[in-house]
């Protein structure tokens, strides 16, 4: 009996790992997935939201995440006018635009 419950506690253990360990790859799989979809900024806004100094284009990073997703909904929708953000808003979902604004607003200016 004794054996069967060290094995049961040994699976559990195992067990356990193992769910943590699909956890933790699923959220590294999100992590990874957000990331990609804010990289699709880079060009303009630059790496992580970070532009160059004396650039015309607002950076990204450290801004309010309500902030963000109100104008890329906005751009998207049409309320806000722009050269070229409405049309790349529009391949965006709402649940995407909101996990590239909380990604941008995480980041360090």
């Amino acid at each position: 009996m004794r054996m069967n419950k060290t094995i049961t506690a040994a699976a559990l253990i195992g067990y356990g790992l193992a769910a943590s360990f699909v956890a933790h790859a699923q959220e590294s799989k999100e992590a990874l997935y957000t990331k990609s979809l804010a990289a699709t900024c880079a060009n303009c806004h630059g790496t992580n939201g970070k532009v160059v100094s004396a650039s015309p284009v607002v950076g990204l990073a450290g801004m309010s995440a309500d902030y963000i997703a109100s104008q890329m909904k906005a751009f998207k929708s049409g309320a806000r006018p722009a050269t070229v953000m409405h049309q790349l808003a529009k391949g965006f979902s709402d649940a995407q635009i909101d996990q590239m604004a909380a990604y941008f607003a995480a980041q360090k200016k």
